[in-house]
């Protein structure tokens, strides 16, 4: 294929001409919110507060699976009377 011709050039516009230092001031151009002074105002202003201690990881997946296995039905201990629910409690913890 054998390469495309430029377009013809029509003499009636205007040449562009290389962008003069008043013309990049521009309103066109985007506003910054409030100066630059203020920033990182509020975060200055909250008190810091330390991390709290991170409480035992759940677990999930193919372990919480194992665990829901051998809480129900390895370790049951087969006694008299009606089975005792998931989450019953002990009987000094009651109230």
């Amino acid at each position: 294929r054998p390469p495309r011709p430029a377009p013809p050039r029509c003499s009636s516009l205007p040449s562009p001409s290389p962008p003069s230092s008043s013309s990049l001031l521009s309103p066109k151009m985007g506003k910054v919110h409030g100066s630059l002074a203020r920033a990182g105002k509020v975060r200055g202003q909250t008190p810091k507060v330390s991390k709290q201690e991170k409480s035992k990881k759940v677990v999930v997946g193919r372990a919480k699976k194992r665990l829901q296995y051998n809480r129900r039905f390895v370790n049951v201990a087969v006694g008299l009377g009606k089975k005792k629910g998931p989450n019953t409690q002990p009987l000094g913890k009651a109230g």
